[in-house]
């Protein structure tokens, strides 16, 4: 069929490639290779659509409880709700398809109209091969990311919204429901121990992530300074030794702690005991508060020399010119340090203070391994989160122990709602990611 070079067919070709993939591509354009592999793909789509609108009803429903039938027959609410969000995500790149095959029929038109003629099929050929590469390439990333990163992160949102947990909503003997925002509310706003143990450990968690991030920053400054001014030959045996605590992995290194700490032998107590600085034990994971000060502590030991090594780097990288311009002009030691080397050392470092804040909120090793979340206060009866827990350790107890998913996945909608604006805005304040001068 004649097509007009006035652009009046414009509506007609954004009509036909709407009403069928790949369909404009045939019947005006020419291009039968890139018509056939868009037709194909709507063709293959109608032919799984039955099933595909199966899953997406199993996504709604979330199967129907059969106790007559074996517990392997029944319907396994978690296995259609991931099957269900993989059909989406199939459908979703469905639709991107569609579209891009609306905009290659319109595109080609355009050309149409401006050169007057037709491409060969060899041409075309070339032409599409060579524009598809990267999307060619990129694809399977795509798909790995999807199925890997996308479908599980989608899945742990959902199950915030049913009522996944035990005893009487576990698959495949149970079924699983929708329920809305009540397990939200029942851990923002209820008046019970759940809502009182995830106020709790919300404080504790913030102020666990400033408290470690503050503490490791300044400390590894405060000693990278020291070894700075140090102008022995010694110093490199200092750095080496303020990083192996870093270099341990943290596991050993806290449950090394753990038993040096322990109220009844512990070596640390029975030294102090021994040359008469104590008279009785200090119970250093016994209550929740000296419990917390004592995670801050022994954290503050095992990651200060991260930022120990950051700080001297950056320091190299600061001219001697400006310090000796200072000293020229009066400034001492504590003046050049306030006024030069802390504004560029944070200049430089202010993004990884971010990232090291979001990762004390998710630290969950200098927690679990060094106090397993003890000791236990009021509402551990119930919601089992001891008085130095943070959320993720409380995560990890909701689900491996409680068997509370749904709890479990409100919490951890809460922390990304929380944290990832509050980095990105962090981000995006910082000198380091924008363009100019200090």
């Amino acid at each position: 069929m004649e097509l007009r070079r006035d652009l009046s067919d414009l509506r007609k070709i954004t009509f036909f490639s709407s009403s069928f993939m790949g369909l404009s591509h045939i019947v005006f354009l020419k291009d039968y290779i890139k018509g056939a592999f868009f037709i194909l793909c709507e063709v293959l789509f109608l032919c799984f659509l039955p099933s595909i609108l199966g899953k997406l009803t199993g996504l709604v429903t979330l199967g129907s409880p059969h106790p007559e039938l074996p517990i392997k027959m029944r319907d396994n609410s978690i296995f259609m709700m991931i099957d269900g969000i993989l059909v989406l995500a199939l459908v979703a790149f469905f639709v991107i398809v569609y579209v891009l095959s609306i905009k290659s029929a319109r595109a080609q038109y355009r050309e149409y109209c401006r050169t007057g003629c037709f491409r060969s099929q060899k041409e075309l050929l070339e032409s599409t091969l060579g524009k598809s590469f990267p999307i060619f390439g990129l694809t399977p990333a795509f798909v790995i990311i999807v199925i890997f990163v996308v479908v599980p992160l989608v899945f742990s949102v959902l199950v915030a919204f049913t009522n996944y947990s035990d005893p009487s909503h576990i698959p495949p003997n149970n079924t699983v429901d929708w329920v809305g925002f009540e397990n939200f509310t029942q851990l923002l706003v209820g008046d019970n121990a759940w809502s009182v143990g995830f106020l709790r450990v919300v404080i504790w968690t913030l102020a666990w992530a400033f408290l470690a991030t503050f503490t490791c920053y300044f400390g590894g400054l405060i000693v990278a300074v020291w070894l700075k001014e140090i102008n022995f030959h010694i110093s490199p045996v200092f750095r080496f030794i303020f990083i192996l605590p870093y270099a341990v992995p943290s596991v050993v290194s806290m449950l090394v702690w753990k038993n040096l700490l322990n109220g009844s032998f512990g070596i640390v107590n029975r030294t102090l005991m021994h040359i008469g600085l104590i008279s009785q034990p200090i119970p250093w994971l016994g209550t929740p508060i000296m419990a917390q000060f004592t995670c801050v502590m022994v954290n503050l030991w095992a990651g200060f020399g991260y930022f120990m090594l950051l700080s001297l780097g950056t320091m190299t990288a600061i001219s001697e010119d400006m310090n000796e311009a200072a000293r020229i002009d009066g400034a001492n030691k504590r003046q050049l340090f306030a006024h030069i080397t802390l504004p560029l050392v944070l200049y430089q470092t202010l993004p990884l203070i971010i990232m090291s804040f979001a990762h004390n909120v998710n630290n969950f090793g200098a927690i679990y391994f060094l106090t397993n979340g003890a000791p236990t206060v009021a509402d551990s009866t119930t919601t089992l989160a001891g008085g130095t827990d943070i959320l993720v350790t409380w995560i990890y107890k909701l689900t491996i122990t409680l068997m509370k998913y749904n709890y479990a996945s409100v919490i951890a909608v809460m922390i990304f709602i929380v944290l990832a604006p509050f980095a990105i805005w962090q981000f995006r304040q910082t000198k380091a990611y924008k363009e100019g001068s200090l």
